[in-house]
């Protein structure tokens, strides 16, 4: 199948999602929780997060040297930089667990080591800052605390345990060169470079910044500006790329960025249906009935810390949303214990997210970080509901 065809057939199936008439719809089951969640999906995450992303994932394969993402985070790369720069990741990209595989894609298979590219993996979605304040404004400061800790320390632990455990295949592929490609020269300096990649992020951060529960203050201030700020970011990457790039460049860039969506899209829609199916929408019922997940996460048993990570880790969770739905788990009967393991395992993972991943790194090592994210978020809610009683 041509390109083009390609193209136009997954654009078909996006406007179809995207305009979906769910409420003419004469049932209420999981499959129309599925089909709703799909079409919320189109239309608040594709537009203005992925696609974004895929931009910047494929500015990373094209325009950054494949030598410069093995300095900084390869296997001989200084280990406290490369750690420490991508387990704070979260806190420049406000972004879910689905808008943040384009941009591991594009580090990994510039040669980043599995290590840091896995720690930016996590902590892109889990270190959210206004999501962090949300969690201590409406579920207390202790959660909120938690959360924040919980997060850092578990992107650094997890990243490195799974350097460990496959520190031989990870040898073996970056000897083998299995990297895309892109241009090993660096045509403009490093502060162009900068430049136009801090636009675009500026572009993805701005255009997604949340409505704030307050009027007042800065977030809502930004928020009120939010598309001017966008509009101008969008315009400066428009001005560099007329004036710093080659048409030759701007063409491997979107070929480059159309290769990171043909291999994401249709796994993320196919991952979010399933998701809708069995867990339905948040405040809505799919094959598993909210109230079995209400009554299995009471208390601080481990039974209780698991379940409740097992259902972070399968459910979607749109950034911020997380939130609104613990807070009625909460009031439910939900112990402070579960409550931290599904904040900590919730916004990093997803079904749709866990797809994606399976094709960029394996089955054997997306098997292992799920089962690496939801052990450290069984016991550190159990440890965490000790502590807060």
């Amino acid at each position: 199948m041509r390109e083009s065809r390609k193209f136009l057939v997954m654009l078909a199936g996006f406007m179809a999602c995207f305009y979906l008439p769910v409420e003419m719809f004469p049932f209420r089951n999981p499959v129309f929780e599925a089909l709703a969640l799909v079409r919320w999906y189109a239309r608040e995450h594709v537009i203005l997060c992925l696609v974004p992303a895929f931009f910047i994932a494929g500015a990373i394969s094209v325009f950054i040297s494949q030598a410069s993402v093995i300095r900084y985070f390869g296997a001989k790369a200084n280990k406290f930089l490369a750690y420490g720069v991508a387990s704070v990741s979260g806190m420049i990209l406000a972004v879910c667990s689905c808008t943040v595989l384009p941009l591991f894609s594009g580090i990994y298979k510039r040669g980043a080591g599995l290590g840091p590219a896995t720690t930016f993996l996590y902590s892109g979605p889990a270190i959210n800052v206004l999501a962090v304040i949300m969690t201590a404004r409406i579920l207390g400061w202790e959660l909120g605390v938690g959360r924040a800790l919980g997060a850092v320390v578990f992107s650094v632990v997890i990243g490195f345990l799974m350097h460990l455990i496959f520190i031989k295949e990870e040898k073996v592929r970056l000897a083998e060169g299995d990297l895309v490609g892109g241009e090993e020269k660096e045509e403009r300096s490093l502060l162009k470079n900068g430049v136009y990649f801090a636009s675009m992020i500026g572009f993805l951060i701005f255009a997604n910044w949340a409505r704030p529960e307050m009027p007042t203050g800065l977030w809502a201030a930004v928020y009120s500006l939010k598309w001017y700020i966008s509009a101008g970011f969008l315009v400066l990457v428009g001005v560099m790329l007329l004036r710093w790039f080659n048409k030759e460049e701007i063409n491997c860039w979107i070929s480059a960025s159309w290769t990171f969506a043909k291999q994401i899209m249709p796994l993320l829609f196919l991952g979010v249906i399933a998701a809708g199916l069995l867990l339905g929408r948040p405040g809505e019922e799919g094959f598993i009935p909210s109230r079995i997940i209400e009554s299995a996460v009471g208390g601080n048993s481990m039974a209780a810390n698991f379940f409740a990570s097992i259902v972070g880790a399968f459910m979607y969770f749109a950034t911020l949303t997380e939130v609104p739905i613990l807070q009625g788990l909460i009031g439910s009967g939900m112990g402070k214990g579960p409550a931290l393991a599904l904040l900590l395992a919730g916004p990093a993972l997803s079904l749709p997210n866990m797809l994606v991943i399976r094709g960029v790194i394996g089955t054997r090592k997306t098997i292992v970080y799920v089962g690496l994210v939801v052990v450290m978020a069984t016991l550190s809610g159990m440890l965490f509901g000790y502590i807060v009683g």
